[in-house]
């Protein structure tokens, strides 16, 4: 399948997304991979794992990029040869990237009910917005509105931890996310690590049955 969604966020910062129904063999056929990326896709044990970093590198050509231009840090963190701050994520049939000026970090996740049996994992402060009728799950209207909350807050701190990159960070003690409703698509969070106190700005909408968050460091 071609490009599912450009959003184009601002003249310095674009979103794409990828709906992937290709096979391995035909994304395969369209990307090149400089040599380290191509030993680790050999490596990569799932054929779903592997379309997903495929279709990735489809995404870059998008832009007019190719895996040649793109290197990892020793912590593992994605960047451009041009110096444009770059995020990823893929979560099963979808994978998305955003390139910007600015600092930035992306992630896509499946809106599924395993997430309230862990949220108290990642969740803190955010019990206190969360509505007494959708915690308590009654109703499948109030349920599925739990989950997709849930699911931007997870989606927020994985954006934010993708551009900190610090070992130690811990979503449920160190990411706030502040209030936000489904329909507003935006919101703010912090990070409290040690002596860093850095502010965000989050955006998110939902595709199919999935949630993509973006998030954009402001101080």
């Amino acid at each position: 399948m071609p490009l599912f969604k450009t959003i184009h966020f601002s003249t310095d910062t674009q979103v794409l997304v990828w709906k992937i129904t290709e096979s391995f063999e035909q994304l395969y056929n369209d990307v090149q991979l400089n040599e380290k990326n191509a030993i680790r896709l050999l490596g990569m044990k799932s054929q779903l794992h592997q379309r997903a970093f495929l279709s990735v590198r489809k995404l870059f050509q998008e832009l007019g990029y190719s895996d040649f231009d793109l290197y990892y840090d020793a912590l593992g963190k994605p960047h451009l040869q041009d110096g444009k701050h770059i995020s990823i994520t893929h979560s099963h049939e979808f994978s998305a990237i955003i390139v910007s000026n600015e600092t930035v970090g992306i992630d896509i996740e499946l809106q599924r009910d395993k997430i309230i049996r862990i949220a108290d994992k990642f969740c803190d402060s955010e019990f206190q917005f969360l509505s007494r009728r959708e915690t308590s799950g009654f109703g499948s209207e109030n349920q599925n509105d739990y989950i997709r909350k849930l699911t931007v807050i997870w989606g927020a701190k994985e954006s934010i931890f993708k551009i900190r990159n610090e070992k130690g960070i811990s979503f449920k003690n160190h990411i706030k996310v502040q209030s936000f409703e489904i329909k507003d698509k935006q919101g703010q969070t912090e990070l409290h690590f040690g002596s860093i106190i850095k502010d965000f700005n989050i955006h998110f909408e939902e595709i199919e049955n999935f949630t993509l968050v973006y998030a954009f460091q402001i101080s």
